[in-house]
């Protein structure tokens, strides 16, 4: 298994020494044999998507989220207290129309131990939502509010510091759909990048937040969905060869943004925020905190490509995911051996 392992990392970064090539399995969890069960986790599984908007003129929309805080693993034997919507890191995809009028309830248990409240980037109002939807623990508020505009948007926790909240965990995104809906598309996946911050606890394996270090802007790790296995030993993406794939990808933060890349698929489309208008033809897009785009690519190759934040050295702190892709090798666009002499 180890050397199937290392000709995979070998094929994509190149020849390396048996050392390295341990660290990088390591950290990104190629090990099919774990099962989700044996960790407990606030890791979100990209491929839940809302489906697309079918119907064809705006109506109201009800949406509630409620805040859950609790302890998980945020790396392989070492816990985290989250804070979260819902209780994954990122919290659900929310979908709307363009047009829509949407009544947004928020509650926070009795059991909490800190007030909240959201900030949706989608709303035109003053704080997003933030100054309405305050909720101490055992408080639930409804606002309404009209979505005007199509795009794709972050909604992240505004509570006094906002910054602490959103460290830990409390972001996610709402996407707007146009009137008329978007492309067609054979399968969505949801995926956002965040930044921790952490100092070893009292407790044995339990990690605390460090506000010194998220000042000064070092993470100690940088996750895809809430943990550094999310999308390697937890949720793999998983496709199929010939399907086109519209992947959202966003940056929760607090601090850093993304080069995201996906080694070996070029994107077709990227559309970013609300811009109508896509980039073809992209290898990597810089996605900044606090915003979502979406990627639209098609598999025309089976095999497992990484997603990467491709400022490469965040690959060691856990920004890595693996897409499997299942299906038959066309060898007049890719040949999977290679033909060589030696000298």
């Amino acid at each position: 298994m180890l050397l199937q392992f290392r000709g995979l990392i070998n094929s994509i970064f190149g020849k390396m020494t048996l050392t390295v090539t341990l660290s990088i399995l390591m950290m990104i969890g190629f090990a099919y044999s774990v099962h989700a069960a044996e960790v407990l986790k606030v890791a979100r599984d990209p491929s839940i998507v809302p489906p697309p908007i079918t119907r064809k003129e705006p109506t109201t929309v009800k949406i509630k989220l409620t805040v859950k805080e609790v302890t998980a693993d945020i790396t392989d034997g070492s816990t985290y207290a989250f804070w979260t919507f819902d209780g994954t890191v990122p919290g659900p995809m929310l979908r709307v129309m363009e047009g829509d009028t949407v009544e947004f309830t928020l509650v926070n248990p009795k059991e909490s131990v800190s007030g909240h409240n959201i900030d949706l980037h989608a709303v035109n109002g003053p704080g997003g939502g933030a100054a309405v939807s305050n909720v101490n623990p055992g408080e639930t508020k409804t606002f309404t509010f009209k979505a005007l505009n199509q795009g794709a948007y972050v909604y992240h926790c505004a509570f006094s510091p906002p910054w602490l909240h959103i460290s830990n965990g409390m972001y996610g995104g709402i996407i707007v759909e146009p009137k008329g809906g978007l492309s067609k598309v054979d399968r969505e996946f949801y995926v956002m990048q965040g930044d921790w911050y952490t100092s070893p606890a009292s407790a044995k394996g339990h990690l605390d937040f460090n506000a010194e270090k998220a000042a000064a802007e070092h993470p100690d790790y940088i996750t895809f969905n809430g943990h550094t296995d999310a999308l390697t030993k937890i949720y793999p993406l998983k496709a199929k060869a010939g399907e086109k794939i519209r992947l959202f990808f966003g940056v929760g933060g607090p601090n850093v943004g993304s080069n995201f890349h996906i080694i070996g698929e070029i994107f077709d489309k990227v559309i970013t925020g609300s811009n109508k208008t896509p980039i073809e033809n992209e290898e990597t897009w810089y996605v900044p905190p606090a915003s979502i785009s979406a990627f639209e690519f098609k598999l025309d190759v089976p095999g497992t490509y990484l997603l990467v934040d491709h400022a490469i050295w965040r690959l060691t702190k856990g920004a890595a995911g693996a897409l499997v892709v299942d299906g038959k090798h066309d060898s007049s666009i890719y040949s999977p051996s290679a033909v060589g002499t030696s000298h």
